[in-house]
């Protein structure tokens, strides 16, 4: 059995072991289906290919429960189908709390991959089997498709927003990481590996790659060397947003509505200030759309992620009002 479920490609997580027996389970209940269609057409063409003359002055035998039954069958058999794959597909988008946060940033023609810790990589992810792990992905330039078979699981990265991919990987080794998506000229090399470690390993690994610090720690410095600590610092007397217990609150907004402070806000707020303007504050900030790219504000954004359980600071009010 195992040989059937993976002649197509190895399998590197549970994950893939479901899809692999939902697939198979799916063709099984299209060949129950359409076989007996399939065999009793020749049969009967040729059972019947001189014709006979049929006696239609009585009234057919007629089985309503076995007309019934033939069309109720399959219904409840690809309705049952139907609930298992939504559950493989819900469970998709439903990380754990605990899983380990890494960014992707897809460009032509590479992935680059960050690490919590800082540590970075081109074309390869190491994780540590066992363990779950999401990837946040944004793409530098155009469409791009993060795509790992032996996980069988595809994820577009798309300009302008982040999509998420988790994932657990059970068996160590190396697996092929690929981009699905037509992305230009070079798109045929745009591929990768996935290594996955056990955990040992993996933690040696990560002692072993050289940092500059954290994600959330470079993205403190460039804070402040792109000035942001200006307007949102501590001691700023602008009457901008403090970013001190932010993420995941939610934030009113001047045109009444009101947003949740997730990691697409974040980013949007950087790049597209405009967009959405908190409620009480004035439009003054500008974009860094042309300034810094997606690697960097992935960097801001785990910065202000980290900042998520402080208190906002109290600041000295000037005549302005400004808080």
């Amino acid at each position: 059995m195992n040989r059937l479920l993976t002649f197509w490609g190895g399998q590197a997580s549970h994950h893939a072991h479901q899809v692999d027996t939902l697939f198979l389970a799916l063709a099984a209940l299209a060949v129950l289906l359409s076989a007996p269609v399939f065999i009793l057409i020749p049969w009967f063409a040729v059972k019947y290919r001189r014709g006979k003359p049929a006696d239609r002055t009585r009234a057919a035998n007629r089985s309503v429960w076995l007309e019934v039954s033939w069309a109720a069958i399959p219904f409840l058999a690809t309705l049952a189908f139907y609930v298992w794959s939504t559950r493989l597909y819900i469970d998709l988008y439903q990380p754990p709390a605990e899983a380990l946060a890494v960014n992707a940033v897809g460009k032509q023609w590479m992935w680059k991959f960050q690490h919590p810790g800082g540590q970075a990589e081109i074309n390869e992810l190491h994780v540590p089997a066992g363990q779950p792990v999401v990837v946040t992905l944004a793409s530098q330039d155009v469409i791009h498709s993060l795509f790992v078979p032996a996980l069988r699981l595809k994820q577009d990265v798309v300009p302008g927003r982040y999509t998420r991919l988790w994932f657990t990987a059970d068996t160590p080794g190396s697996y092929a990481l690929i981009c699905a998506q037509f992305c230009g000229a070079d798109h045929a090399v745009m591929g990768g590996r996935l290594v996955v470690q056990t955990p040992a390993d993996y933690a040696r690994w990560l002692e072993g790659m050289g940092t500059d610090g954290s994600l959330a720690a470079q993205g403190a410095v460039l804070f402040r060397t792109r000035g942001c600590s200006g307007c949102h610092g501590a001691a700023s007397t602008v009457h901008a947003p403090p970013l001190e217990g932010l993420y995941g609150r939610p934030v009113p907004l001047a045109d009444g509505s009101v947003v949740t402070a997730d990691e697409q806000y974040l980013r949007d707020s950087i790049l597209l200030p405009q967009a959405q303007v908190a409620a009480g504050y004035p439009a003054i900030m500008p974009t860094f759309q042309n300034v810094l790219g997606e690697e960097d504000v992935l960097k801001l954004v785990a910065y202000i992620k980290s900042l998520a359980n402080a208190s906002p600071p109290t600041r000295d009010r000037d005549d302005g009002g400004a808080p």
